[in-house]
């Protein structure tokens, strides 16, 4: 498995426990950077987890569920919000 999905799943099963890390991973969606933010928390929490390997396990997954559909042509359908980790995660912990 991948080493930013595992590291995602320990963080919401923690955060889904531990209420202040639950309001201070959702209190980064108002941030300018919500991403670098998000990637910040769960350092301080000693998750090694980066706003670039964040993105491109996102778009990774993505590509990996276009190739799952219609034989993965350029017309297979765009999955909406697929490639967005950041946001399944909060929706997971109730953002």
């Amino acid at each position: 498995m991948n080493q930013v999905y595992e590291i995602l799943d320990e963080v919401q099963n923690k955060a889904l426990r531990d209420e202040i890390l639950r309001r201070r991973l959702l209190a980064t969606e108002q941030s300018e950077e919500p991403v670098k933010e998000f990637c910040t928390i769960c350092q301080e929490y000693g998750y090694d987890l980066y706003p670039m390997e964040l993105v491109l396990a996102g778009e990774d997954f993505q590509a990996t569920m276009k190739r799952s559909t219609n034989g993965g042509g350029e017309n297979s359908p765009m999955l909406s919000n697929g490639d967005d980790l950041y946001g399944l995660f909060m929706a997971a912990i109730g953002g």
